[in-house]
């Protein structure tokens, strides 16, 4: 009896069903201890779905993809009120920001500045850049770039724009050709992706689109890219490095980088090239006080892109190969991507908007008739001029801001007017989509109305109520060449057509991703106007 117990006792079954058993109430016991530590603490005092024993609230993540992961953040918003919290154990917890309150202690201050982990998903993608990277590194990057966005530089950008909205429009109009009907229907995610990504390799980078190949590649590849990566976000045992790799997405996420990492490099590798021969007149030494452009006549200067602002610091020996790399990389990505979102939803707006579509014709109309335009596009000091413009584009741009969310990570304890704590090692995920229909910041938040930005209703409100380009010193350096970008292009397509609706409202199905992006195919119908 007894040698037949040892048997069994030492069945390589029952011992590791002994074992994993002995490990689960391990686990359970930490967890119960781990609930009652300062953290948990801080994290009860707000809302968020019920915590499980053991895995948190891990089971209401499970099976999320990037579809149902947008309608479950925006479901907790409405349900728990406000902001509110996800937990696993006290390494790893979120707190997911929809109000102005909790949100205002990262955007006004030096202090949280520092992106979450969430953002090292992207380290094989655009490296530690500008975007992502922290301390002496941001700071030094911050202030190689700065210069590239003086305000002449931008406005030297205009001539671009306007290059591309034309093309834009010439290929509107070539949809005319056996067509019936008097307007005719854009897909409106790949137009645009187009446009501003034409207009970033040429103003940023310095290089012509048409003379690189894999562009088409690029735009697809973001996409997946996007994906993948906000898959991983949603899924907290894939932030195990090892786990990613053992489960074959680190190998599909490196074939999917492998095209985007040579198209940016094709970019760098052109522009070096006439860096070397001499061609861009000796850039180290011609960066002057005012950042003056190049003209159209003979001998005029070259223009100082970013990307000559890059390749002079290395040879001041400000920044290594790998340090340009990044920097393309994320500029490539974030200048043409979150610009093209802007534009989509914004003529989209404007479609199901037709009387204030009205009026903004009007305002832009009236500022041509009086410059006596011969090519259709107003100036950059015009479209600063038309204050209803800016009212609309801005109202756009709080109901589809096209980066849905920012995430820090909290390095100081943070304590709110109310009492409650935000603890430290919190990842903290700023939804910028439900920050802008804050009700307490925005009635009826889900109403379209320019009017919510005339001066004495933006006194009424929070400095960080309306942050589309977050806010604080991790602000985006690029703000105001995509409103430029936005503004030329926008306002030379209202000019020349009515824009009809194609998609209704109702039907967009928004994915979570880098950018704010419908999984349904977004168009509307462009028609000629009269004398345009």
């Amino acid at each position: 009896m007894a040698s037949d117990w040892n048997v069994v006792v030492q069945s390589p079954l029952v011992i590791s069903t002994l074992s994993i058993l002995l490990l689960l109430l391990l686990w359970f016991v930490w967890d119960v201890f781990d609930k009652r530590g300062p953290t948990y603490t801080a994290l009860r005092q707000f809302a968020g779905p019920p915590v499980w024993p053991l895995i948190g609230t891990m089971y209401h993540t499970r099976g999320l993809d990037a579809a149902k992961a947008f309608d479950a953040f925006r479901r907790w918003t409405s349900q728990y009120g406000g902001s509110y919290k996800l937990w696993l154990n006290r390494y790893l917890f979120i707190l997911n920001i929809t109000r102005c309150t909790e949100a205002e202690p990262f955007l006004s201050g030096s202090r949280n500045t520092e992106k979450s982990l969430l953002y090292r998903f992207m380290y094989p993608f655009i490296g530690v850049g500008l975007l992502n990277s922290a301390g002496a590194k941001w700071l030094q990057r911050r202030r190689i770039l700065t210069p590239t966005f003086h305000f002449n530089i931008l406005n030297g950008f205009h001539r671009t724009f306007c290059e591309e909205s034309e093309k834009l429009a010439a290929k509107i109009d070539s949809k005319w050709d056996g067509c019936e009907g008097a307007a005719v229907e854009i897909e409106l995610q790949s137009a645009m992706s187009q446009l501003t990504l034409n207009t970033i390799c040429e103003t940023s980078m310095g290089v012509k689109l048409d003379a690189l190949d894999g562009a088409k590649e690029y735009r697809e590849g973001i996409y997946r890219v996007g994906e993948m990566l906000l898959n991983r976000a949603v899924r907290p045992w894939l932030y195990v490095d090892w786990i990613y790799w053992l489960l074959g997405y680190s190998r599909q996420l490196q074939r999917l980088l492998k095209p985007l990492h040579l198209f940016t490099a094709s970019i760098i590798a052109q522009r070096r090239d006439l860096f070397a021969q001499g061609k861009l007149n000796d850039l180290s030494s011609s960066q002057d006080e005012d950042h003056s452009l190049y003209s159209t006549t003979p001998g005029g200067k070259k223009r100082y892109a970013m990307l000559d602002t890059l390749l002079t610091a290395e040879m001041q020996g400000q920044i290594e190969p790998d340090g340009i790399r990044e920097e393309v990389d994320t500029f490539t990505f974030e200048g043409h991507d979150t610009t093209g979102s802007a534009l989509v939803f914004i003529l989209l707006t404007l479609s199901w908007e037709l009387e204030i579509q009205t009026r903004l014709h009007q305002e832009l109309s009236q500022l041509a008739t009086q410059n006596d335009l011969t090519d259709g596009h107003l100036s950059p000091n015009d479209l600063n001029s038309a204050k209803f413009f800016d009212r609309v584009i801005k109202e756009c741009l709080r109901l589809w801001p096209p980066v849905a969310f920012i995430s820090r990570s909290v390095t100081e304890e943070i304590h709110l007017p109310d009492g409650r704590i935000i603890p430290q090692r919190c990842i903290a995920n700023l939804h910028i989509f439900d920050l802008h229909r804050d009700p307490a910041q925005f009635p009826d938040p889900e109403r379209f109305d320019p009017d919510r930005f005339l001066p004495e209703c933006v006194s009424q409100r929070s400095p960080y109520a309306y942050i589309p380009f977050s806010a604080g010193p991790r602000n985006c350096i690029g703000q105001k060449y995509a409103l430029l970008e936005v503004k030329t292009a926008v306002a030379y397509l209202v000019l020349r057509y009515r824009i009809l609706p194609a998609t209704k409202r109702e039907e967009i199905r928004f994915i979570a991703d880098l950018v704010l992006r419908s999984a349904t195919p977004l168009k509307v119908r462009f028609e000629r106007r009269q004398n345009a």
